[in-house]
């Protein structure tokens, strides 16, 4: 991993990028609650612009769900991977894709419950295809959080713990945010673009690792030592700065 103390920021957007953006902590700010996030009031604005200048390759890349996605950026609508690629929509007047609840949730999600009475604050998200585990409100429930994560995975054949910003998350194994990213690469608007991931936490080292390997290259949000991250912008109000720049460039 490059372990740079300092990483500059990226180049400006050219015209044959694609772009690949997470959305929490990267284009809007966490809250106490993920139902509470809400986005600028130009950011969906922005976002259609940016899309307009790339012809379309520009997709969000959450562990929100696509229809989550589509609510906090209406009435914008963009092609996304959502639940850390469980969802793809590769272009923009798709529908949000269906997805079953997985089979090993619902077991797991009444565990989690319990737990989450435990430590008042604690949020089980429910995601369909993941659930997620949320200790921001509840910070001296850490380690018991991450302790039931451990003891419950051996029973979880096919799934694995993705930790993040005051979240671990249970999710299928075969899915991240780099091979959503892969997915995406392989068809128009996307293919023979060079790939820009901007994120900023764990989940999203998936995108930066393959956006190297494609010949373009990942942003870190924030100041993180360890990251296959080659640039990074110092918070939202950066990337926000970073996209105007680009929006004006068109």
């Amino acid at each position: 991993m490059l372990e740079e103390l300092q990483r500059s920021p990226p180049p400006a957007l050219a015209d044959n990028d694609a772009l690949f953006l997470d959305v929490d902590g990267t284009l809007v700010a966490f809250a106490d609650h993920p139902d509470k996030v809400i986005p600028a009031d130009d950011l969906p604005h922005l976002l259609a612009l940016l899309s307009l200048r790339l012809k379309g390759a520009l997709a969000l890349v959450s562990g929100r769900s696509i229809s989550q996605l589509d609510a906090l950026f209406s009435p914008v609508r963009l092609p996304a991977a959502g639940l850390h690629g469980a969802q793809l929509r590769h272009t923009a007047n798709a529908d949000p894709p269906v997805s079953a609840t997985a089979h090993w949730l619902h077991a797991l999600h009444r565990q989690a419950e319990n737990l989450a009475q435990r430590h008042p604050g604690m949020l089980v998200e429910n995601k369909g295809q993941a659930l997620a585990l949320h200790w921001r409100n509840a910070p001296d429930a850490a380690s018991a959080v991450i302790a039931f994560a451990r003891a419950q995975l051996p029973h979880l054949p096919g799934v694995r713990v993705q930790p993040g910003n005051h979240v671990i998350e249970f999710i299928a194994a075969d899915h991240d945010k780099g091979k959503a990213l892969l997915a995406l690469m392989e068809a128009p608007p996307f293919a023979g673009r060079r790939p820009v991931f901007i994120g900023d936490d764990l989940t999203d080292e998936h995108g930066f690792g393959i956006a190297a390997q494609l010949g373009g290259h990942g942003v870190l949000v924030g100041a993180r030592t360890h990251s296959l991250a080659r640039y990074a912008l110092a918070d939202v109000a950066a990337v926000h700065a970073w996209l105007h720049n680009a929006a004006r460039s068109t």
